[in-house]
């Protein structure tokens, strides 16, 4: 199929009209990745923006976000296809009565209309633009990635029953990873590499200032300053990037124009989703700054 970006500053232009600001380095990944024809790996911590990276490439480049959320326990069943057991055995019953051959009867089960497709199979079925998304494929078993790897080696699924089934187009594919586990070489070799870290204090103002368009200038420099802090604290789980447009829009919401440590001391509940890292925070931020 035809490219789908013409240069790397096309990537962040276009990625900006669905709200996602990219820099230099992501886009140059998405842009290759496009060119090479070849999945893209994206690691990083919780939060910043992995997912959102392959939904706003579907969303400027036309195509259908096909997404495989991955989990333990996720087989072969559920990310490529299984068959429609209960209606094959409707039709069994109903054929019994007809008193038809058994070499039939399967080779009607064993048909298209009973087939159940999964993402996987839906990706290389798919005729128009596809984007698939495999949402934290470190949390699979070996044996799933393996499947994974055979899957994206050729873009085509072999069913028994049916024969091989080919991809018509190539999509682009990502593959997300927190880092619970680490991934084999098999499946990095690939794919291009792709590490997104928490942005940095410039980048994370424009997003907020994006995301919410309400908020003037000064309080989203307030904000990710504030926010920038937080991170440098020894918490269990650091505020994501979405946390933080959550919590500007709590201070809209509130009509907060300043940001002091009181408001952190009533709002950090929004930042932080552990008990133990609001006790911390409001430690090192609130009573820190009341007792100067």
């Amino acid at each position: 199929m035809g490219e789908r970006f013409q240069s790397v500053d096309d990537v962040i232009t276009r990625l900006r009209t669905a709200d996602y600001l990219s820099d230099a380095g992501i886009a140059g990944v998405v842009y290759l990745a496009d060119r090479l024809e070849k999945p893209v790996l994206v690691e990083g911590p919780a939060g910043v923006g992995k997912t959102e990276l392959a939904k706003a490439v579907a969303a400027v480049t036309d195509g259908r976000l096909i997404r495989l959320q991955c989990y333990e326990g996720l087989d072969e069943a559920k990310a490529l296809y299984e068959w429609n057991y209960k209606k094959q055995l409707l039709r069994i019953q109903a054929d019994r009565e007809h008193e038809r051959d058994w070499e039939t009867v399967e080779s009607d089960i064993f048909s298209e209309s009973f087939l159940l497709t999964r993402p996987l199979l839906e990706a290389i079925r798919a005729e128009q633009p596809v984007v698939l998304l495999i949402d934290e494929v470190d949390r699979v078993e070996v044996e799933t990635e393996a499947l994974l790897l055979e899957v994206l080696s050729d873009f085509q699924v072999s069913i028994p029953e049916l024969g091989t089934i080919s991809g018509t187009q190539r999509p682009l594919v990502f593959l997300t990873s927190n880092n619970t586990r680490e991934l084999s070489e098999a499946l990095k070799r690939r794919c291009l590499y792709l590490h997104v870290d928490y942005p940095d204090l410039e980048r994370e103002k424009d997003i907020v200032r994006v995301r919410v368009p309400d908020i003037d200038e000064e309080l989203a420099d307030q904000i990710a300053r504030v926010v920038r802090s937080v991170r440098e604290l020894d918490l269990k789980k650091a505020p994501s990037i979405s946390e933080t447009i959550d919590w500007a829009r709590t201070l809209l919401y509130l009509g907060k124009g300043q940001i002091d440590p009181q408001v952190i001391g009533e709002t950090l509940h929004v930042l932080l989703k552990y008990q133990s890292d609001i006790v911390k925070a409001r430690k090192e931020l609130v009573d820190s700054a009341a007792a100067k």
